[in-house]
């Protein structure tokens, strides 16, 4: 579990270390255990939507009970309800849960409704709207807060019809965000590719119950009730079976990312069932390239073995009156992640991921957020 004095630690490190550089150096992972937290959306008083006359507070509980199923057997890995019943919790009380059990990973599950027969499968992160269609969506999922005691207070800033409203929202998210869209992205990869569902993508919306976490936190919309083919599938228990599993190998998926000490207790207790899961993932950037920065310094170092505690390949360039020093080079995020993770092993803590569009600098957070629709 973090504690107060790791978070002194790495406050610290982000002051002094890397103040003069304009990117967000990475908090270094929970290396103890792995806190999912799992939110089965509605609940009690609130439905949800009942298209087709299935009711989405049942089906997403369904669906996080048997998520929480399958992570528990792994070893390394703690899972947190915010409901295991059909209760009612209110969105800000999901968010307490899930920051008093200092989560990695807070994930929400619903479905999805429309006046159509649309269908498909859709995970969101929180951000700014970029269409109306996600600004719809928030708007249903948020409406809950209605039903809330003294919601006029808990959200007196807030007006769900108003877009100018979710500005504020995104702040304190802002730091996760590449995270978060990360385990988005491999929530869409099992439903298409695994599952066959149709992929309406990763997308950014204002959700209230998002902006109450302090830590990656994604909204899977696991499919229309209102499509009579889809509402019908996941009203059943294949549908949800499939759906939570596809889920559950996401989450396994990205805790990999992040923590190598999971992905070895994973590997080691769990051979097996991580055998399809543990596939090499990719995650190309197109036109974006990822680098490790080393170091940075007046003096000219030779780009040699012995000069970078034995890590070869090395990359100098000048920037300013600076040297920096690169290593690796790719426009896979998933990779680069791996060869930071050889960096820090080989000696260099402070090291960090840095990106590249047409061989100008940009911010990591905004290489990830192009692929966001």
């Amino acid at each position: 579990m973090r504690t107060n004095l790791l978070k002194l630690f790495v406050f610290a490190i982000l002051v002094t270390g890397f103040s003069n550089r304009g990117y967000s150096a990475e908090i270094p992972p929970n290396m103890d255990r792995f806190v999912v937290v799992l939110d089965a959306g509605h609940g009690g008083k609130d439905k949800g939507n009942i298209g087709n006359g299935y009711r989405e507070k049942d089906i997403a509980l369904s669906i996080v009970l048997k998520i929480g199923e399958a992570l528990e057997k792994y070893e390394g890995v703690d899972v947190v309800y915010t409901r295991k019943t059909d209760v009612f919790i209110p969105l800000e009380k999901r968010g307490k849960i899930a920051n008093d059990a200092n989560a990695d990973l807070f994930v929400s599950v619903h479905c999805n409704a429309h006046n159509s027969q649309a269908y498909g499968t859709e995970t969101f992160v929180l951000g700014l709207h970029r269409n109306e269609t996600n600004f719809e969506v928030a708007k249903r999922e948020n409406s809950v807060i209605y039903l809330e005691e003294d919601y006029e207070i808990t959200y007196s800033d807030f007006d769900i019809n108003s877009p100018e409203s979710f500005i504020g929202l995104t702040i304190m998210q802002e730091e996760y965000l590449d995270q978060s869209i990360l385990l988005a992205d491999f929530v869409q990869k099992q439903f298409t590719n695994k599952l066959k569902r149709k992929d309406r993508g990763v997308k950014q919306a204002g959700f209230i119950v998002l902006h109450q976490t302090y830590m990656p936190s994604v909204l899977i919309e696991t499919g229309f009730l209102t499509n009579d083919h889809e509402g019908a599938y996941l009203n059943s228990n294949t549908g949800r079976e499939k759906m939570a599993t596809a889920i559950t190998s996401a989450i396994i998926e990205y805790s990999h990312t992040i923590n190598l000490n999971t992905l070895e207790s994973i590997a080691v207790n769990h051979p097996q069932e991580t055998e399809g899961i543990a596939e090499t993932p990719t995650r190309i950037y197109k036109d974006v390239t990822f680098k490790v920065q080393l170091a940075a310094g007046s003096k000219k170092l030779e780009t040699k073995p012995y000069n970078f505690k034995g890590l070869q390949n090395i990359e100098r360039t000048k920037e300013g009156k600076l040297y920096k020093y690169y290593y690796g080079e790719t426009s896979d995020y998933l990779k680069i992640q791996q060869i930071h993770q050889e960096a820090i092993k080989k000696g260099y803590p402070d090291s960090y991921i840095v990106a590249f569009k047409n061989d100008d600098k940009i911010s990591v957070n905004e290489a990830l957020k192009s692929r966001l629709k």
